[in-house]
């Protein structure tokens, strides 16, 4: 990991889970500095996985849970027949608007998380056949698993843009910081 959650930025568990979650977000956000979107559509690896794809569905997978967790229905719903749709841009959609579309989920994904009563306090997990039948989960599990999605498509991102153009992690940094301080 490149960039590090300083102990005093959080203060409290739910601050230290949504710090954290905030530096995977960051993560993925820093793979798509500078990139047009044919080049964050690109497929430069092995995998179909592409920089705006990922963008894209880890944005519709955090207000999907975000909205399990409210007792509300996702946004998009994504059945087996068309999960793959949310690793693509589809005509008419852009990087920067999905990018904004994440900012939003995330800014709702901390509220939430900020005004339940206790981390503690549960919600149902989805009637799918990968997830124990009528089984409850807190909402700190939810941040963790968030964190866990969002790190493992952040990984994902480093490989997609070095293999893109060459650029590592270490170099986003770098740019990111550039771009803030001018």
């Amino acid at each position: 990991m490149v960039t590090h959650v300083p102990p005093e930025a959080h203060g409290d568990e739910r601050g230290a889970l949504l710090s954290f979650l905030a530096e995977q977000r960051g993560a993925i956000r820093r793979a798509v500095l500078g990139l047009s979107d044919e080049q964050a559509s690109a497929t430069p690896s092995a995998s179909e996985l592409s920089l705006a794809g990922l963008v894209k569905h880890v944005a519709e997978v955090e207000q999907g849970w975000l909205a399990r967790a409210r007792g509300e229905a996702p946004a998009v719903h994504r059945d087996r027949s068309n999960w793959h749709e949310c690793f693509r841009l589809a005509d008419g959609e852009t990087l920067a608007d999905q990018l904004a579309y994440w900012e939003k989920v995330a800014a709702e994904t901390e509220a939430y998380v900020r005004s339940v009563p206790s981390l503690d306090d549960t919600f149902a997990l989805p009637d799918e056949p990968w997830f124990p039948p009528e089984s409850r989960v807190s909402v700190r599990w939810l941040v963790l698993h968030l964190i866990r999605e969002t790190a493992r498509h952040a990984g994902h991102a480093d490989i997609v843009r070095e293999s893109l153009d060459g650029r590592t992690a270490f170099e986003l940094v770098a740019m990111e910081q550039d771009t803030s301080r001018g």
